[in-house]
């Protein structure tokens, strides 16, 4: 059986370094203290036993668990990230452990009145009588994504220390700053030879996924006069105002909190202003890729009315696409999902495959020519101070991998 104690203390290792991801670096990994967790796992991933380990010198690391069968079966792989996002502090994660989850409030920080309530967050009754990992309430809790690192590696010890359990080759993957899009850039898909992969970056328990969010970044800037306010009329130029006018142009329900399931959205993600200049950044999500091409000429159109009414260039938008539907690259090989699909039936896991409103590295890599669908790692309420992750789950998303890689080699007897 998977330790729980040992899944434990591997999880709690990991969320207290902080790894927090910086989009305005230039640098890979995008901030030095990345390092601190990816030379730990390298140095753990030695001691466990797997092979062939490696950190590269943007902090991807690679390992191998050869076959232990006489037979060719392919190579698979698992891949998670270790930085955390940078909506919300990782600084310092003080996580708490309450054991027999009872149903009830769960006070995270008595002293702000932070509540994690099942009122609120529906989800905390599937756990009840289970193990929860929290926050203290000041910071996110890092399960996204390491508990989907601590699954694989707990996988990859368990297999190593029971090789009664039949597999082919295995490769595991590690990147750093996937939480701003870069994840799967710089990540050596030849190297990693293996062919095909499962991210663990998902949510509940049982999620299987292989459809994706097609996904760019917007940054809008508005430019404006400053004049001494007491002598400014006929000659200020607030550029905060006409920020407002480009936000209420946009559809007002077609925003993260107001849509679900294949509905796509604009999200305003920061505004930062002063009369002189005001700067908007935006998320453009869409499942349907002509829906999503649609979405940035909206922006591109608004940009140009407002500088036609204005007489003048008063807004600039600049559009980078980030990533795309993994669907059109793993749909002609449906047999690794339908793989998982039974793994996660044979340990009497309802598989909950639906499409993912966000990315993973496994988009990317799916268009690098390595198809790459997400598995559950088990997190609730991600980049927030009040997500949690049940224990049980990292468990069986643990004994999920391991499923993986022995009816994998079953299937290529």
């Amino acid at each position: 059986m998977i330790s729980k104690t040992r899944i434990i203390n591997r999880f709690v290792s990991y969320v207290t370094i902080d790894t927090e991801s910086d989009p305005k670096s230039e640098t890979t990994p995008s901030t030095a203290k990345q390092w601190d967790l990816a030379n730990k796992l390298a140095d753990e991933l030695k001691a466990i036993g797997m092979h062939e380990v490696s950190i590269d010198e943007n902090a991807y690391i690679m390992a191998t668990l050869p076959s232990n069968v006489n037979h060719d079966v392919p190579t698979i792989g698992f891949v998670s990230h270790f930085d955390t996002s940078p909506d919300f502090t990782g600084a310092n994660v003080n996580p708490q452990i309450i054991e027999n989850y009872n149903g009830k409030d769960i006070v995270l920080n008595e002293k702000e009145n932070i509540i994690l309530s099942p009122d609120y967050f529906e989800d905390l009754l599937q756990y009840k009588g289970q193990t929860l990992i929290t926050t203290d309430g000041t910071t996110l809790l890092g399960a996204d994504d390491k508990a989907g690192i601590t699954e694989i590696v707990s996988a990859m010890e368990y297999l190593i220390n029971n090789p009664d359990i039949k597999h082919g080759p295995i490769r595991i993957g590690f990147t750093p700053d996937e939480e701003i899009g870069r994840g799967a850039h710089k990540f050596d898909v030849e190297k990693f030879d293996a062919d095909w992969a499962y991210t663990m970056d998902g949510s509940q328990i049982g999620e299987l996924e292989y459809e994706n969010f097609n996904a760019a970044g917007a940054v809008i800037k508005v430019k404006g006069k400053i004049v001494h306010p007491g002598y400014a009329k006929g000659k200020m130029v607030n550029s905060m105002y006409i920020a407002q006018e480009f936000i209420s142009s946009l559809p007002r329900f077609e925003t993260p909190e107001h849509t679900e399931g294949y509905q796509g959205f604009f999200h305003l993600c920061s505004i930062e202003g002063k009369v002189e200049e005001t700067t908007l950044e935006y998320i453009i999500r869409d499942h349907d890729l002509g829906h999503f091409e649609a979405r940035k000429e909206v922006l591109k159109k608004l940009t140009e009315e407002l500088n036609s009414q204005y007489g003048r260039e008063v807004i600039t938008s600049e559009i980078k696409d980030q990533y795309f539907n993994m669907r059109e690259k793993v749909e002609p090989v449906m047999h690794i999902v339908d793989i998982a699909e039974e793994a996660m039936k044979q340990l009497h896991i309802t598989p909950i495959i639906k499409p993912i409103r966000g990315g993973t590295d496994g988009s990317q890599l799916s268009y690098m020519g390595l198809p790459c669908p997400n598995i559950f790692a088990g997190g609730h309420n991600f980049h927030g101070r009040y997500e949690y992750v049940p224990v049980e789950s990292m468990i069986k998303a643990t004994e999920v991998i391991c499923k993986i890689a022995e009816l994998t080699a079953l299937k290529y007897q």
